[in-house]
């Protein structure tokens, strides 16, 4: 579960309220100028929905009133140059873009979306996740691979981002 709130200190009573009430673990607390970030994970799924639901009941608030995505940009590029593939891999620490793959960049507002986007996405094709960021103004997602592979995993991101719009 991933819960991104405005203004980014009440996601310290939302953090205190999922570890109370559910078997839960936090995986990621994130406070920054204006969003909060939770991140937390459990083994059962059950467990899971159950943490995010004493969230919302404690807010008196529903999953309906989440805020929608909005897609701001997103970008196919075929056989990314040399160059590119460097400057875009010169502060990754994990998967990479090789020269000549294609590349897909997603950005979306709110950014904890990323998340979705990218999971629909692996789930569509074989590609690699070069990066993606769920917490800032705005999310990112940057996918590489063969170009028919970059192209389904780019329909199933945006896909996934739609049907919640």
């Amino acid at each position: 579960m991933v819960i991104e709130v405005v203004p980014g200190l009440h996601i310290e009573g939302i953090t205190d309220i999922a570890l109370k009430n559910v078997n839960v673990q936090p995986g990621i607390l994130v406070v920054e100028r204006q969003f909060g970030y939770l991140e937390f994970h459990a083994r059962s799924t059950a467990d899971v929905v159950a943490g995010g639901e004493a969230v919302l009941e404690t807010l008196n608030a529903d999953a309906r009133d989440a805020m929608p995505p909005e897609i701001l940009a997103s970008t196919i590029i075929n056989r990314v140059d040399d160059y590119h593939a460097f400057l875009i891999n010169r502060n990754k620490l994990g998967s990479m873009i090789l020269p000549g793959e294609s590349l897909f960049v997603l950005e979306m507002q709110p950014a904890a979306y990323s998340i979705i986007a990218t999971n629909e996405a692996e789930k569509a094709a074989e590609i690699k996740v070069v990066d993606y960021r769920m917490i800032g103004a705005t999310g990112r997602v940057y996918l590489s691979g063969s170009e028919s592979d970059v192209r389904a995993a780019a329909q199933a991101a945006e896909e996934a981002l739609e049907s919640r719009m």
